[in-house]
């Protein structure tokens, strides 16, 4: 009988106080042009951000930063009028490269809707750097999705105002 706790190296796992799954990462930098697939979208809620759209993005090159994940989180049922606008526009400019159906439709989309016209479409994204201080005092950072362009056109993707409400 197999133990559960068992590596498919054979090794045994031992108990510690943390875990880091993040490989420790350096964020990619500011300004740079991915290629990546939506891997998921779908409705998400916390009590900081309200019900918002979370994409999952995997980068697929440069390969430099390949099989990494972004991950967007599209606020466009925020309380400020104008984070929601900005929300709804990059929202709809995924949409537009991934084919318009949503849009087309005029109602808010839900998780199927989310899922069937977003999953598996490939975009640029401009990446830039978040950086913020955690409870503990460590200095944390990661990447914020600023544009989002066709594959076809790279070139075109235009930021979106820095003042996103994190």
């Amino acid at each position: 009988m197999n133990n559960f706790w068992e590596t498919s190296d054979n090794q045994t796992i031992e108990s510690k106080s943390t875990f880091d799954a993040s490989n420790n990462f350096e964020p990619i930098p500011n300004n740079t042009d991915v290629l990546c697939v939506v891997e998921s979208a779908a409705w998400a809620n916390n009590q900081y951000n309200g019900d918002y759209i979370a994409i999952e993005w995997q980068v697929l090159s440069p390969d430099t930063y390949g099989k990494r994940k972004i991950f967007q989180n599209i606020k466009v049922m925020h309380d400020n009028e104008k984070t929601a606008d900005k929300a709804k526009k990059m929202l709809a400019t995924i949409d537009f490269n991934s084919g318009g159906k949503m849009l087309a439709s005029g109602e808010q989309p839900d998780d199927a809707m989310l899922g069937k016209s977003l999953t598996g479409k490939q975009m640029i994204l401009k990446l830039q750097v978040w950086e913020m201080a955690g409870d503990d005092g460590q200095t944390r950072s990661g990447n914020w999705v600023c544009a989002v362009s066709s594959k076809k056109d790279a070139k075109a993707s235009k930021p979106v105002d820095d003042d996103i409400d994190f």
